[in-house]
């Protein structure tokens, strides 16, 4: 590769720029690294990042629901546990 000598300066916001740092950290690589790197993958790159996106939405998700899920387990245990032992006293009277 040829040396990186050519500067690009662009305007983002404060936001934008925290991601694409924290972005580039996990990646291991520098912002205009991760950046390059990002606009030479082309089209696929983003869809790949939209896919992991929604990964972790649907994971986020699933748990939400386990949770809710979960507890209506154990509500509903603990609704029917109440009857039985009320059938039973009201059998032995």
């Amino acid at each position: 590769m040829s040396p990186q000598t050519a500067r690009v300066t662009f305007l983002t916001t404060t936001e934008f720029k925290a991601w694409l740092k924290k972005e580039a950290n996990k990646s291991g690589v520098s912002i205009s690294e991760f950046i390059r790197l990002r606009c030479k993958s082309g089209p696929s790159n983003r869809e790949e990042m939209l896919l992991g996106a929604l990964a972790k939405e649907v994971e986020k998700a699933v748990k939400k629901a386990t949770k809710s899920l979960d507890k209506g387990i154990k509500d509903t245990e603990a609704v029917l546990k109440k009857m039985r032992e009320d059938e039973a006293k009201r059998a032995k009277k």
